[in-house]
Order: structure tokens, then C-alpha cells, then sequence
């Protein structure tokens, strides 16, 4: 007889998006996603961080300051790191972000062929326009767009086992 408790595909994938997150070194927002291909398999992780070879100790972690002291000016988003570290094709998949996508990703996402969105929260980091335009954009590329909603109010990883 089967397990009587388990987490469902969306709940495995947005929790693989939630672990990529804790990856980031931002102390104000971490953010993850985890593209999943056609056949349910994870293709492509991301998280929020500096490009590589852009130490975490020499660029700035703060969001307000001038352009060249803004940490926004540097980050790369954990949407565009995930379709950058992605495997293989990414036409008809799916991206299980931690946020909506701001208006550039929501451009990458588009490109790149990724036909759903599935995103946990839409607080509106960036403001209502950008909300407004990354939906808009969505909408008239027919990508799906989906908010997570999950059974289980939190999942436990023990390493203690």
C-alpha cells in the first residue's frame, strides 16, 4: 500500500524553487526558480546573485544609493539564472518561481519558449506597472499563469535522518 502522505509535483518543484532561494546571499530578498520540462523533469535552477566572478564581499548588497552602488544594478534574477543554466530545449515548459517576474525576466521567460509560470507570490516588489506589464506581456505570448497554492502549510527537511 502506498504512502498515505506525499507532496505533490507543484509542491516538489515551487519547494525546489524555495531551497535554490536559501542559495542567495541578498540579505533583503532571496528568490529561486526551477524550470521543469513537458516530461516533469527539472531542466534548469536558479537564484538571485552577482554574475560569476563578481564577489559577493566587492558589490554592493543595499537598494538605495546612486546607480553604481545599488545591488540591482548587479544581481541577476533567479528567473534569468535559471533559463541560463537550464539543459536542452526550453519550448513548453513550466518556471516555478518564488515571486511574479518583473518585466525584463517576464522578456527572458517569453524568448525562451516557457509556455507556464507558476508563481507563489505576487507581492509587488517592483510596483503595480511592472506587475501590470509582465501580465500583459504574458498574457499576449499565451503563457499560462498560475499562483501556487499548496495542501501543505510547510515541508520539514531534516538532515538529521
Amino acid at each position: 500500500m502506498k504512502r498515505e502522505w506525499y507532496i505533490s509535483r507543484d509542491e516538489y518543484f515551487m519547494g525546489i524553487a524555495l531551497l535554490s532561494a536559501h542559495r542567495s546571499k541578498d540579505p533583503s530578498t532571496q528568490v529561486g526558480a526551477c524550470i521543469v520540462n513537458p516530461k516533469k523533469r527539472i531542466v534548469g535552477i536558479g537564484y538571485n546573485g552577482f554574475p560569476a566572478g563578481c564577489s559577493d564581499e566587492e558589490f554592493p548588497w543595499e537598494s538605495d544609493g546612486n546607480f553604481l552602488e545599488k545591488k540591482n544594478t548587479y544581481v541577476v534574477h533567479a528567473e534569468a539564472n535559471a533559463i541560463l543554466n537550464a539543459h536542452g530545449n526550453l519550448d513548453g515548459c513550466a518556471i516555478y518561481i518564488v515571486f511574479f517576474p518583473c518585466h525584463e525576466c517576464t522578456k527572458l521567460i517569453i524568448q525562451s519558449g516557457i509556455k507556464k509560470v507558476v508563481y507563489l507570490s505576487n507581492t509587488f516588489k517592483w510596483g503595480p506597472d511592472v506587475y501590470n506589464a509582465s501580465r500583459k506581456m504574458l498574457e499576449h505570448a499565451g503563457v499560462e499563469i498560475e499562483q501556487f497554492v499548496s495542501k501543505q502549510p510547510e515541508i520539514t527537511i531534516n538532515f538529521q535522518k
